[in-house]
């Protein structure tokens, strides 16, 4: 493997738990993300002369605290941020080896999410620093030019750090606002990519299914976040109800509606074989009342449940 497929391999897999790891050090997005970038820099470097490392992504959260390190100093004001360094330093020598990487990436999907941020801005946001795309990439998706996307991305990152938004999971009194927050940031991306379809720079619907993937796995047994990817899952509509372009007439070209009884459900099952629906026990609730912290039915769940209804003859 080549330094850089190693290094795209790395960054596909763990670019958020890095960054997440890199902002709950220095408590800033932008200088986490300019310390990535560096030590991917750096890599590309350092792998092509001496080899890819056995552990990359450690190797790149050594390196990025170094460069965070790095950044402080040359702002000039080094003494004003001698305590950051110290910590940065410290936390960089009693790394393992090979260095374990925390995963703070819950924190960090709530930060990009937070209802501070217009709903565009949190969108690319999630997607530039949990997905991975590129600022051309989410510019593409918005159908703005790339200059126009980067200063949206700064300007959201400045936000965040003008207005102090803690990097915390929420507390119990705001968990369900917030919850929703990122569930519809994940929903968002996800229709997104379906209207796009094949113009979509990166396929937003897997992104999506991967984020909602990420949070069920950091957030196990949430009845909301298990319907949310439960609904991210379900099949295409069958064929009967996609029979013709979109504007078409129906009676022109005979795709009108079609009696129950002769309608070919087949297509229920097309995309469910590949992409299997997690378990959604706790997403119903049950006679005894309901599982998990949610008390009520939530958007998701309804949706989900209405979803994966079909009418019988």
């Amino acid at each position: 493997m080549t330094p850089s497929d190693a290094l795209e391999q790395a960054l596909r897999a763990d670019r958020g738990r890095l960054v997440a790891a890199l902002v709950a050090r220095t408590g800033d997005l932008q200088r986490a993300e300019d310390a990535l970038q560096e030590a991917a820099a750096s890599a590309l470097v350092h792998w092509g002369r001496s080899g890819v490392p056995s552990h990359p992504q450690g190797w790149l959260l050594r390196v990025a605290l170094r460069k965070a390190i790095d950044g402080y100093r040359r702002d000039g004001r080094a003494r004003d941020h001698a305590d950051a360094i110290l910590a940065l330093a410290e936390d960089e020598a009693m790394l393992a080896v090979p260095p374990e990487i925390p995963d703070d990436r819950l924190r960090l999907i709530f930060i990009c999410c937070h209802p501070a941020l217009a709903a565009k801005s949190r969108v690319a946001l999630t997607l530039r620093l949990l997905g991975g795309l590129t600022t051309a990439e989410i510019a593409g998706v918005f159908l703005d030019d790339e200059p126009t996307m980067g200063q949206r991305l700064s300007r959201a990152k400045s936000k965040i750090a003008a207005a102090g938004i803690p990097f915390k999971v929420p507390d119990p009194e705001d968990w369900h606002d917030r919850l929703a927050a990122v569930l519809t940031v994940i929903y968002l991306i996800f229709t997104q990519g379906h209207a796009l379809g094949p113009a979509s720079p990166r396929d937003l619907c897997g992104e999506a299914i991967f984020l909602a993937r990420l949070v069920n796995g950091l957030l196990p047994d949430q009845p909301e976040i298990e319907g949310c990817l439960a609904l991210l899952l379900l099949p295409p509509r069958p064929p009967c109800r996609a029979d013709r372009p979109h504007g078409r007439n129906r009676a022109a070209d005979g795709a009108g509606p079609q009696p129950l009884g002769s309608r070919d459900d087949r297509g229920w099952s097309g995309r469910a074989g590949s992409r299997p629906c997690p378990p959604r026990a706790g997403a119903v609730p049950d006679q005894g009342g309901h599982r998990g912290p949610a008390r009520r039915p939530r958007p998701a769940r309804l949706a989900t449940d209405r979803g994966a209804l079909r009418p019988v003859a």
